[in-house]
């Protein structure tokens, strides 16, 4: 079994992986679980095994990153002969409809990386082949600050958006269900714009500033992705 923690714009998410079988893993998002097929074990294709070796404490030498979850290559952000830094991200691999950054958990320089933008992976496959610059096994890595909760419309308080430029963005990937406002009305700081249902549960979308609608650039029942722009104030 597996955990991972991550956050898509201002969303938190954990999610733990479990091997059923070789082609059935059960994934839990946020206390959702599903099960995820993987055609490609039952075509017979050999899964590779994820490397015992852990990165953070290594004296120096190989620091492959594989994949920790099944998904879809959508970018790459590295080239062989690069030299990154700790938690400099890799790669995104897209799972579940949710962009996850790949990142590199040590100092060093990538010798090859080992995928292409659109190519599915499967948990455990080599996604960057690297060579640690560590040269202390005691090296410490500063512990990343603990995510703050989720807020949800249905455990506390509702999603924040991200501002910017008197602009709502959606901050996580789902499916507009209601919109609350039309153009010309005014709105204060922490109002209801719309509702946005992600994973199975709706967030409501507020506004942190005060003013007049001045467009509404989605639909109800439209799909939006992190970040879209959804309403504009004036």
């Amino acid at each position: 079994m597996k955990e991972f923690k991550f956050k898509i714009g201002n969303q938190d998410y954990s999610v733990i992986v479990e091997e059923q079988t070789p082609e059935l893993l059960k994934v839990s998002v946020n206390g959702q679980t599903y099960n995820v097929d993987i055609p490609q074990q039952k075509s017979g294709r050999p899964r590779p095994a994820v490397p015992s070796v852990n990165p953070k404490v290594q004296t120096g030498g190989h620091a492959n990153v594989n994949s920790e979850l099944p998904g879809t290559i959508t970018k790459i952000l590295v080239a062989d002969g690069q030299h990154v830094k700790c938690g400099e991200t890799l790669l995104v691999i897209e799972s579940m409809k949710m962009a996850n950054d790949i990142v590199s958990e040590v100092d060093g320089t990538v010798q090859h990386v080992a995928v292409t933008v659109g190519q599915n992976v499967n948990q455990g496959d080599l996604l960057v082949e690297m060579v640690s610059d560590f040269v202390a096994a005691e090296a410490v890595i500063a512990p990343k600050p603990a995510p703050q909760a989720p807020e949800y419309v249905n455990n506390t308080k509702p999603a924040a958006p991200i501002i910017g430029n008197n602009m709502v963005m959606s901050p996580l990937p789902g499916k507009i269900t209601k919109i609350t406002v039309k153009i010309g009305d005014q709105v204060n700081a922490g109002d209801t714009v719309l509702l946005l249902e992600a994973m199975k549960m709706e967030n409501s979308i507020t506004t942190e500033c005060s003013g007049k609608i001045k467009a509404i650039m989605v639909a109800e029942g439209e799909q939006v992705q992190n970040g879209q722009n959804l309403i504009e104030l004036e």
